[in-house]
């Protein structure tokens, strides 16, 4: 090989790392805590339980990417969890079903995004203060809601979104050793998958956009399949497929959908990158910027309704350091610290790595004091490599 060629693979791989490492680093982790937890960590039951217990983080992951993005912040998250999911239980309780429980739960969700929005983009008040004042503001407002007591609930409907399947609910008996839901969606997510990515990578080649090298596009959409089809066989040999796990497949296509094409993506990427030249062209960033964190709200929303389920109640602590790991899922995930740089897919990669540590940790009884400890460090290494990685590119 001469040294032009080997110049050249190493520009290659050194300008994609930031893309795909967090594929390599959920490999790695997994192939890990398989020998330290005599290979439970990838038995059917508790893959499907870490969909369970983990959901939220990759659902308030999916609203905070774009937060990030526009180089704003959300730390209100988990205080908004706590309040929703307060709100939605006594709604659910006072006879509403479970679809207009979650309707409400998302609209309130998007009335916070917005209350919150409209000071970040039109009262020009930084993110961080804006949403440290929420997280005070609706802690206290779900103290005062459910006077420090937790809410139960009438019957199990609340909690079928957060703990049941679609195969269970459908009375659906096994073909062999497989339900076959959860096969059929992982086929059909993967055709849109595709189809999405193509389209997508032909639209910015024709528009003389820079795009991934065609081997790492290929790995990227081999790496995306082998993840699929797995969480799908360890659900269709266990209970089914998880319905939170379907809505979760269907709001990552949408807003996969949204940051890659549509304009209203293009803008996001185009504040966060530079909001002084977005401006300047003629993009209302200020709306942009409101749109996004009403995303963030509806997210929030759509995450109280699946925390408050699997609980089984709303409880007034509910939501603590929910902001942690939902951040912590985006910087894993590839999302720049200084904005402009992420995607939905690397964070839903990232809040499987997030999740995949903590259910490791709790499967070798670490105590929650070490958790904190490697969680936090996690967090710090991900910027840290962030940071490293815009300067080796020269961005930084």
């Amino acid at each position: 090989m001469s040294e032009k060629n080997s110049a050249d693979i190493k520009t290659l791989i050194t300008s994609n790392i930031r893309k795909y490492s967090m594929f390599i680093m959920l490999a790695l982790i997994m192939i890990i805590f398989i020998p330290l937890t005599n290979g439970t960590n990838w038995s059917e039951r508790n893959i499907t339980n870490i969909f369970f217990q983990y959901s939220y983080v990759l659902i308030l992951a999916v609203g905070m990417v774009m937060v990030i993005i526009v180089q704003g912040i959300d730390l209100s998250v988990g205080s908004v969890c706590a309040f929703v999911g307060a709100l939605s239980a006594m709604i659910y309780n006072r006879g509403a079903g479970t679809f207009v429980t979650l309707i409400s739960a998302l609209l309130m969700g998007a009335a916070v995004g917005a209350y919150q929005g409209a000071w970040v983009a039109y009262g020009k008040i930084p993110s961080f203060i804006v949403t440290l004042s929420g997280m005070q503001l609706f802690r206290g407002l779900t103290y005062l809601v459910t006077k420090v007591t937790p809410i139960g609930f009438h019957d199990d409907g609340y909690s079928l979104l957060a703990t049941g399947t679609v195969d269970e609910v459908m009375k659906l008996q096994k073909i062999g050793p497989y339900y076959p839901v959860s096969l059929v969606v992982a086929i059909i997510l993967l055709a849109i998958f595709y189809l999405s990515e193509f389209f997508s990578r032909k639209k910015r080649i024709i528009n003389e956009f820079e795009v991934s090298a065609l081997p790492f596009f290929i790995t990227k959409l081999v790496l995306v399949s082998f993840l699929i089809l797995g969480l799908a066989d360890r659900f269709a040999r266990y209970r089914g497929l998880p319905f939170v796990a379907l809505i979760l497949g269907l709001t990552i296509f949408v807003f996969h959908f949204i940051l890659n094409n549509t304009v209203l993506g293009r803008y996001i990427y185009a504040v966060g990158g530079n909001p002084r030249s977005a401006k300047l062209s003629g993009i209302n960033s200020e709306l942009v910027t409101f749109i996004v964190f009403v995303f963030m709200g509806v997210m929030t929303g759509l995450a109280a309704v699946v925390s408050t389920g699997y609980m089984n109640s709303a409880l007034p602590q509910a939501g603590n350091l929910f902001e942690l790991d939902a951040i912590a899922a985006c910087y894993i995930g590839g999302v720049s610290a200084g904005g402009g740089i992420g995607s939905v897919v690397g964070v839903i990669v990232g809040g499987f790595v997030m999740s995949s540590i903590n259910n490791g940790m709790v499967l070798m009884n670490l105590g929650t004091h070490y958790q904190y400890v490697v969680r936090a460090l996690i967090l710090l290494f991900a910027v840290f490599f962030d940071v490293y990685t815009r300067k080796k590119a020269g961005l930084g």
